[in-house]
């Protein structure tokens, strides 16, 4: 029986049609190409297949690029004018109201960011707890077991309780793979060879409630 419910909060909890998630990335391919003396093209590759070995292009950065300046890359990805891509959302805040479990986020980005976002579409009160990534043991967030185990000590609750929505296919198979139920958020359709759930539309999500 599910009796919480966390969701991921870019491009879940806000339309990836919005720009935002867009904007993130090229954010990272600056930041990362200027770090390490190479071009944006250049940079591209290596980030995709950093990501095949690593949670995050964060992680990567630092276990196999030697990266310490944390900080300062969180700063730089999440400028105070983020938010702008954001509009205030009442329609998404009556439907977690109107949800007959208590839910919070598991975020793969800084607190100062979750909060930033959730200011902005007018959702404060509504989450319990914001789990991000800074409180993960070395950065380490999702995929990883310890990301979704944190939460869950946490909430004291086991995985087959908490129901994980996320947009990214491989965050979502790691909550599966430890026991836990987990929904993709598939917006533009694009995961069409996704092998387990999948909603387009976070109203969706009732139905497994």
């Amino acid at each position: 029986m599910i009796r919480y419910i966390l969701f991921d909060l870019d491009c879940t909890l806000y339309s990836v049609h919005l720009g935002l998630g867009d904007f993130f990335k090229q954010k990272l391919w600056e930041y990362v190409s200027t770090w390490l003396g190479l071009s944006v093209e250049e940079c591209k590759p290596l980030l995709r297949d950093g990501l095949t070995r690593h949670g995050t292009s964060l992680e990567w950065l630092v276990e196999e690029k030697g990266f310490t300046a944390i900080d300062d890359y969180l700063v730089y990805l999440h400028p105070e004018n983020e938010a702008d891509f954001l509009s205030p959302d009442p329609e998404l805040r009556r439907f977690l109201e109107a949800l007959p479990c208590p839910c919070s986020v598991l975020t793969n980005s800084p607190y100062f960011h979750a909060e930033r976002i959730i200011k902005k579409l007018e959702l404060e009160g509504i989450f319990q707890h914001v789990f991000s990534l800074e409180a993960n043991t070395g950065h380490k967030g999702k995929p990883h077991s310890s990301a979704f185990q944190r939460a869950l000590d946490v909430l004291a609750l086991a995985p087959e309780e908490v129901l994980f929505i996320d947009d990214i296919p491989r965050y979502v198979e790691g909550y599966l793979t430890i026991g836990g139920k987990g929904l993709l958020l598939d917006e533009r359709g694009i995961y069409t060879d996704y092998p387990h759930e999948r909603i387009t539309n976070l109203q969706e999500l009732t139905r497994f409630l």
